[in-house]
């Protein structure tokens, strides 16, 4: 997940409304709220008070950190040298909406920071106030906690609370996935952003696995991986035939039905989605797994060599509105 927190703050209070003016405020407080409480892990490792758990886990991560920048090309900088305890579950509450028929996401746009598919809170009442207003306005609206955040290298993000305390290869996987977010992050794709940063965090986790020795590991990241492949694609496919269905000229409460059916269909084999039909809920998985396998292709064809995935990302991200379509058939370009 990114969440950008412009600097150019006079700006955009300038070229702002007054919903937009709240917005950032609350953003610029809690970003600078975050940095205020976070120290050098060093420092906190000198801190005899420090809890042994916690020793460890900061340690796993700095070798984590390391790996990520010596073995993964992702950025070496100041990201994750730090740590703060926040004394909250989450970062930041992420807000989805989308209309009640369609399956395309809400666009959220600010000045200067350009469009995403949601929008993120550092407060949970803040986020559960705005997405009130959203379903008043008629929208399916879905709202999830988020244990980390990116800003998208403008800061050195810390290590956090909120999951640093996450077994070994989920710790990995959210670090390597941020970390992915400052290489590449193209203005105004969220799908783009993230199923990007999902292709990174899925290799960096296995090659992670394999130079710490713990290969017997990797059946299990496999299998984990393919539950999640198909719930992606049982994702994808509903909301296709949900696309369809909101083109037909029908009578609304007809719509309405089929969308419960579609939606039921899938919650029967995955029950742990909410229990409202959810055009937002949707969307929020589909961000992060809708481009996956085209970027995991792009990478097969770079051999497995993460720089010039990087590099040919980076050129497609570079031609803006035509990177989504370039990327179904874009190709390797390595260096000779």
């Amino acid at each position: 997940m990114n969440f950008r927190i412009p600097i150019i703050v006079t700006a955009i209070f300038l070229a702002s409304g007054c919903e937009t003016l709240s917005y950032y405020s609350q953003a610029i407080r809690g970003q600078l709220g975050l940095m205020g409480a976070a120290r050098p892990i060093e420092a906190w490792l000198a801190d005899p008070a420090t809890p042994p758990e916690l020793r460890e886990r900061l340690e796993a991560a700095s070798r984590m950190r390391e790996f990520a920048s010596r073995s993964l090309a992702l950025p070496d900088n100041g990201s994750y040298a730090s740590y703060a305890e926040l004394g909250r579950p989450y970062a930041v509450w992420n807000v989805y909406a989308a209309p009640r028929f369609s399956v395309e996401a809400k666009q959220e746009c600010f000045p200067f920071a350009g469009c995403v598919s949601y929008r993120g809170f550092f407060s949970e009442a803040d986020a559960r106030r705005h997405a009130a207003r959203l379903r008043e306005e008629g929208n399916d609206v879905y709202l999830g906690g988020v244990p980390a955040y990116s800003t998208l290298g403008w800061l050195d993000d810390p290590l956090l609370s909120t999951f640093i305390r996450y077994p070994d290869v989920q710790l990995a996987r959210l670090m390597f996935h941020e970390l992915a977010h400052q290489r590449v992050y193209l203005k105004g794709d969220t799908a783009f952003n993230e199923s990007f940063a999902v292709a990174v965090e899925e290799e960096g986790v296995r090659r992670w696995l394999e130079a710490q020795g713990r290969g017997g590991e990797l059946d299990a990241l496999r299998a984990a991986r393919a539950r999640r492949q198909e719930f992606a694609l049982r994702v994808a496919q509903t909301r296709e035939r949900l696309s369809k269905t909101y083109e037909m000229k029908i009578e609304e409460e007809a719509m309405l039905v089929r969308k419960r059916e579609e939606y039921e269909k899938l919650r029967a084999d995955y029950p742990a989605m909410p229990a409202e039909p959810n055009n937002a809920y949707l969307v929020s998985i589909a961000l992060y797994t809708q481009l996956v396998p085209q970027f995991e292709r792009l990478l097969a064809d770079c051999g497995g060599d993460l720089r010039p995935f990087y590099d040919r990302v980076e050129a497609l991200a570079a031609s803006r509105q035509g990177a989504r379509a370039a990327l179904t058939s874009a190709g390797c370009q390595r260096p000779a």
